[in-house]
């Protein structure tokens, strides 16, 4: 069992030092991505704000504390003055982390908006895929196309 752990710790380090920042971010928010959405439907149909407390399960509360420190580090590293990307673009980007920041508190409140976290984050991960995002408000994440914000590194 030792050899099988250290094996897969082997293999995880292995992916970090040959994916790219983009490639990271994406990953990272799929995976969070999957878990939020698995619980979107039935969350944000309850039909009160104590139903949706009860239905904050061990796996959505932590999917939804992953899902904030993703878009805090993302905040970080857009903050950053040595970041690359265009001035405007990192400000939208800041703006929509903070909005994350925003909505996570209320849908941890017991209010409504898991599917709209998980479309804002359908839309970076298309963006970060080179693909134009889709649904509802696509249209500003779709300015990330094909570029990360490489804030991997403080994940």
């Amino acid at each position: 069992m030792r050899a099988e752990r250290m094996s897969i710790a082997a293999y995880k380090t292995t992916i970090r030092e040959s994916e790219s920042p983009r490639q990271i971010e994406r990953r990272l928010l799929v995976r969070v991505t999957a878990t939020l959405d698995a619980s979107a439907r039935e969350y944000d149909s309850a039909e009160a704000g104590f139903a949706r407390v009860t239905l904050l399960t061990s796996a959505l509360r932590e999917a939804l504390s992953d899902n904030v420190a993703i878009w805090q580090a993302l905040k970080s590293d857009l903050a950053n003055p040595g970041n690359a990307l265009p001035a405007d673009l990192r400000a939208m980007l800041i703006s929509l982390s903070l909005w994350v920041e925003r909505q996570t508190n209320v849908v941890i409140g017991g209010g409504v908006g898991i599917q709209d976290l998980v479309q804002v984050n359908r839309n970076i991960i298309a963006g970060l895929s080179g693909q134009a995002p889709s649904g509802p408000g696509a249209t500003a994440p779709g300015a990330v196309a094909g570029q990360g914000t490489d804030s991997t590194a403080s994940i």
